[in-house]
């Protein structure tokens, strides 16, 4: 649209000034050699070739039809005060200038055009009045054919300009009915439902969708026919969407119950209908600018689109039912694993018991030498299990949120001394070197003495178990920033890339064949990651393949609260992420 205006101004606007080229050598033929006051006047009606150029080159149409209603009243102005002034005969194409300047479509610059046209007048008449004109020209025609002359011509172009604003107002019509008709497509044919609100939440227009949605002709969900439809519960929430959408000129969405003849399933049954889950998501209506874009927001429009989200519903209510199992057998399986190690402890301290009595001979001789060698395996067996069992409780316990840390200050310095003292007899055995690092001024520890040293003894166990016969392990205790760094270095058979990842996770071993070489539960690197994370630690593992294994418990100094004695309080579901993370 704004494309043929331009080019309905430049055309016009070249065509007359070709006209008034064309018609200057007419006037040499019939008239002879112009006055000078002649030939200026040719050279202004040469002048709309650069208003059309202007035009051309600028594409600031309202400014061109300023200058163009400028030009033409100076023109006439000019022309008329030799022909007689404010009687002039050409006076009649002063009413051309508004017209014309309405073809820009803009009032700003209709309005200046008459102003600019009274001025013309205001010249005319002050001139005639103070005697300020030059000498009227005189011509061979009647008085009577000049004046019908200037008015047929102006009536003629002024008839051009009428139709030019016919053409231009056809287009428009044209333009916005087929804008639409596209949009009422678009409306139409969605499967969702597209409604205009006004304040309150009035519905004013609801597309085609809404049959395929309540089951009712859109116009039953005019006015507040969609209101009455949503639950009475969902009705607040509701209108506050639609005013914080007017209020905060934002897109809003907003889910709630609607009563529908459709039936779906999983949807109740109310007293006139079914009430299906729908979300609407709306938006304040903005205004159309000049250049078809979007200008600022109204006060009180809004577009919403409603869809059907029952399905949707439903099966967030399944994963609901899932998840709330899943914990529940969790729970459960963490409470049968904490029983039964409450009942296995019992009856296998009896078996290590009355084992080690065996095997040490404290009532007299077995006799026969293969019954102290089985009364040997049935303690180790019976020690192995209860280990086993240990670990088991202690992870159930930190993953059901039931593992109690009591702080306290101690030397970190000397428990690393005394573990590995206490595994300094099964280093012995593989003749494995056990050496320690630990820095000269180390600050006090403030964490669990007890939970710190099963830290310490279960990297210790796994460090022998790994590293073969004439092997080495280190054990270095070193202060980083504002935290305590164990760390356990072995030369050991290593771990593989593809397996670090998974260590650390309940029942997980980085050998996963039946005939592998170590036994273990796969719990022991578990407990220690959920014991260090509920310090507010970490553990890290570092570890090359047949060439060895470091295992970093990084602890924070000030960890826990000495006052209370204890770790802040979590939830259940807390604790557990804490612990496994999860």
């Amino acid at each position: 649209m704004t494309a043929a205006r331009h080019q309905s101004f430049i055309a016009s606007h070249l065509l007359g000034g070709l006209f008034a080229l064309a018609v200057f050598p007419v006037y040499l033929t019939v008239i002879g050699r112009p006055s000078l006051i002649s030939a200026l006047a040719f050279v202004w009606f040469l002048s709309p070739i650069a208003t059309a150029i202007f035009l051309s080159k600028t594409g600031r149409l309202g400014s061109a039809h300023l200058i163009s209603a400028a030009n033409l009243t100076g023109l006439v102005t000019f022309a008329a005060a030799l022909t007689g002034g404010i009687t002039s005969f050409l006076l009649a194409w002063m009413i051309v200038v508004p017209i014309e300047a309405a073809l820009s479509t803009e009032r700003r610059v209709v309005l200046a055009s008459i102003a600019v046209a009274c001025l013309g007048l205001v010249t005319l008449g002050a001139g005639n009045y103070f005697d300020l004109l030059p000498a009227v020209q005189t011509f061979s025609l009647d008085p009577v054919v000049l004046a019908l002359l200037g008015s047929v011509s102006a009536l003629v172009y002024t008839g051009g300009l009428a139709i030019s604003v016919q053409i231009i107002h056809k287009q428009s019509e044209e333009a916005i009915l087929k804008g639409e008709q596209r949009y009422r497509l678009l409306a139409e044919n969605t499967t969702d439902m597209i409604t205009r609100h006004e304040t309150g939440g009035r519905v004013v227009f609801a597309s085609l969708a809404a049959e395929r949605l309540f089951g009712s002709q859109p116009k039953s969900l005019l006015g507040d026919g969609l209101f009455e439809r949503i639950h009475v519960a969902d009705r607040p929430s509701y209108l506050a969407a639609l005013n914080r959408c007017l209020a905060k000129k934002e897109s809003v969405s907003v889910e709630f119950r609607a009563r529908s003849k459709r039936r779906d399933d999983g949807a109740s049954k109310g007293d006139d209908g079914y009430f299906l889950w729908m979300e609407m998501r709306c938006r304040p209506v903005s205004g159309i600018d000049r250049e078809g874009q979007a200008g600022e927001y109204t006060d009180d429009q809004i577009v919403a689109v409603t869809r059907d989200i029952m399905q949707r519903k439903i099966h967030e209510d399944e994963v609901l039912k899932a998840r709330d199992a899943a914990e529940s057998a969790g729970r459960a399986k963490m409470q049968f694993l904490a029983n039964m190690s409450h009942e296995l402890r019992t009856p296998l301290n009896a078996i290590i018991g009355f084992s080690e009595i065996l095997t040490r001979q404290l009532f007299g001789t077995l006799g026969d030498e293969r019954y102290n060698e089985y009364a040997h395996l049935i303690y180790e067996s019976g020690d192995h299990l209860l280990n086993v069992v240990n670990e088991i409780l202690d992870m159930s316990k930190i993953e059901a949120g039931k593992f109690t840390i009591v702080a306290e200050p101690f030397d970190a310095a000397a428990l690393v001394t005394s573990c590995c003292q206490i595994m300094g007899h099964q280093a012995e055995k593989k003749n494995i070197h056990l050496e320690t690092d630990v820095d000269a001024a180390l600050p006090e520890l403030v964490a669990d003495k007890r939970a710190c040293k099963q830290m310490l003894l279960n990297l210790l166990s796994n460090a022998i178990k790994f590293t073969d016969d004439g092997g080495h392990i280190c054990t270095s205790v070193h202060q980083v920033d504002d935290s305590i760094e164990i760390s356990v270095t072995d030369s050991g058979i290593g771990i593989s890339e593809q397996d670090l990842p998974k260590l650390g996770n309940p029942f997980v071993q980085a050998e996963s064949s039946y005939d592998r070489s170590f036994e273990g539960t796969g719990l022991g690197l578990s407990v220690v990651k959920g014991l260090a994370r509920l310090h507010g630690g970490s553990l890290e593992l570092k570890s090359e393949l047949g060439v060895g294994t470091v295992v970093t418990i990084k602890l924070p100094i000030g960890s826990l609260d000495v006052d209370k004695g204890e770790l802040p309080e979590h939830s259940e579901a807390e604790v557990t992420k804490i612990a496994v993370g999860i």
